[in-house]
């Protein structure tokens, strides 16, 4: 049996668990599937992250006949593991993995990430 943990997310995307949208309103009116497709964002958890933004090693730091050891470097997403975002759901790309459905979203479709730490006690 594969494990989540044996995926790899790939340069500045993120791996989010969906979160289930409202199917009813505060009035009490239940939505169809229709109208709930047509929401421009869409919520969930952040299952794993990405390195970030592959960048380029200029060279200027070695001697040009050195080896070159790490010529990627990046730079790291905001995003980590365990936090909630607020994305645009047209960006995403849905998968499903082990009768589970994920969303893959670039980290620039992120609008907004919810860190327990950053909340303040209440």
């Amino acid at each position: 049996m594969r494990s989540i943990k044996h995926l790899i997310v790939v340069g500045d995307r993120v791996l989010v668990t969906p979160e289930d949208p409202e199917s009813m309103t505060k009035s009490g009116l239940y939505l169809p599937p229709g109208v709930q497709e047509k929401e421009k964002i869409q919520s969930g958890y952040v299952v794993k992250a990405g390195p970030g933004y592959a960048t380029a090693n200029p060279g200027f730091e070695d001697e040009p006949w050195a080896e070159k050891k790490n010529p990627i470097k990046y730079i790291p997403l905001q995003v980590e593991e365990g936090d909630y975002v607020i994305f645009m759901k047209s960006h995403g790309m849905e998968v499903e993995f082990e009768q589970r459905k994920y969303i893959i979203v670039p980290h620039s479709a992120i609008l907004l990430i919810v860190r327990s730490e950053m909340l303040p006690p209440s």
